[in-house]
């Protein structure tokens, strides 16, 4: 959709806004909103019914909590002043109102609420402090200039938006199902193949284990611990400073995590601990080859080490033997995952006992048989690599779009007045 530009326009003296259409006002936000504080959080567990004298509110966690004040229960803006979601806006009705951490923005003067909506909820919009702590300058931000339109082209704008960031949302969910639906095929390619083999005419047999089923007849099926060695992790003493000074061996930690749940290799950690440190710890070198695996928040994300590393306690390893290659091993732990879920325990922090760690069982194709199987993965794996980065890049770029819209038309570098006038909004 090409629209067009306003036939005038005007220095906005700002110098992020630059040239605005000159029939727009120029002048400090809070002349268009104002702001009060969230109210007192009422601790405990959320009732039922509303007390006597409370009220339901917005938390910035997103938890049901009540107020004491209902004079925050006005039509508005909410924003999240305080913390990793600071920055973020959501409309707020008459019924509810705002608590500890939050900001209700109300519009003044005929300000529509659903314009400045799309104007505050840009990132850009928010002036910021803190680093360990992010916040935001609510009053910096509303003394700064702003380049506002009449009410009713307001309301035009924030209708064109509505309908076209609608549009570019559908288009986003889409995607974002497929994604989901090659995530699931990439689970189910390497768990057909683990368990199952590639002939499809093998002889079966009944493996004891209800979550394996049959696998070929001539596969063995054991407990991994009886063809890898086990081996767990530990963190030296931080009450020792010398225990991290220069630090060049790598320790393979959950700060590890995000880049564990994405390959199949690792070869540098977030994390290094030295020489000192792991003598005085119970934590040993790995050998490259082992299978590093965590026990801890995400069970069971796993990577082949490419050279000597250490593991943290909130990790193992498994140091295969001749009869399993440290390839087939990382797939079999890929197909587990489900599995790995339903053996967690903790409210907090998910782990999975180090009993139930010893219990873990695998497949054991022949050698050839394993390698062959791997290859066939991996060939599969592959191509929906592609598919999938194709459509996470198509994502990107719709989000792209649709922030380009926004700022487009809340700063009046388009012209969407036609597009109502024909009735398209």
């Amino acid at each position: 959709m090409r629209l067009p530009r306003y036939e005038n326009y005007k220095d906005s003296g700002v110098p992020w806004l630059g040239m605005v259409p000159a029939h727009w006002q120029v002048c400090a936000a809070k002349r268009v909103v104002s702001s009060k504080a969230g109210g007192t959080l009422i601790k405990g567990e959320c009732p039922s019914d509303p007390a006597e004298g409370l009220f339901p509110a917005f938390s910035a966690s997103g938890q049901d909590v009540w107020i004491e004040h209902p004079a925050y229960r006005v039509p508005g803006i909410v924003l999240s002043a305080v913390g990793a979601r600071c920055g973020k806006t959501f409309k707020a009705n008459g019924e509810w109102g705002v608590v500890a951490n939050t900001h209700c923005l109300f519009p003044l003067d005929g300000t529509d609420r659903d314009f400045l909506w799309y104007l505050t909820n840009q990132e850009e919009w928010w002036e910021r402090g803190g680093t360990a702590q992010p916040f935001i300058k609510v009053s910096e931000t509303l003394a700064r200039y702003w380049a506002f339109p009449p009410p009713s082209e307001q309301i035009s704008i924030a209708a064109f938006l509505d309908r076209e960031t609608a549009k570019i949302d559908a288009l986003i969910a889409e995607q974002e199902k497929l994604i989901a639906l090659l995530a699931e095929k990439r689970q189910a390619t390497i768990s057909h193949a683990v368990t199952k083999g590639l002939n499809p005419n093998a002889p079966m047999k009944d493996s004891g284990i209800s979550w394996l089923g049959e696998v070929p007849a001539h596969w063995g099926v054991v407990r991994v611990k009886d063809v890898a060695r086990l081996e767990s992790g530990h963190t030296p003493s931080k009450q020792y400073p010398e225990y991290w000074e220069n630090c060049e061996i790598p320790w393979v930690s959950l700060n590890d995590s995000k880049f564990l749940a994405a390959n199949d290799y690792i070869s540098k950690t977030a994390v290094n601990i030295n020489e000192f440190g792991l003598a005085n710890s119970s934590a040993r070198m790995l050998p490259p080859g082992a299978v590093v695996f965590t026990r801890d928040a995400t069970i069971g994300l796993a990577a082949i080490t490419t050279r000597p590393m250490a593991v943290s306690q909130h990790l193992i390893a498994w140091c295969p033997s001749e009869r399993i290659t440290s390839m087939f091993l990382l797939r079999v732990f890929n197909m587990m995952k489900p599995h790995l879920d339903s053996r967690t325990f903790g409210a907090t922090i998910k782990t999975i006992g180090m009993a139930d760690v010893k219990k873990l069982v695998t497949t054991v194709p022949p050698l050839d048989e394993q390698q062959a199987i791997v290859e066939c993965i991996n060939s599969e794996l592959s191509k929906l690599d592609v598919l999938t980065a194709g459509t996470e890049r198509a994502i990107s770029l719709l989000k792209e779009r649709r922030s380009a819209l926004i700022a487009a038309a809340i700063t009046g570098q388009i012209d969407v007045r036609s597009e109502v006038a024909r009735g398209n909004v």
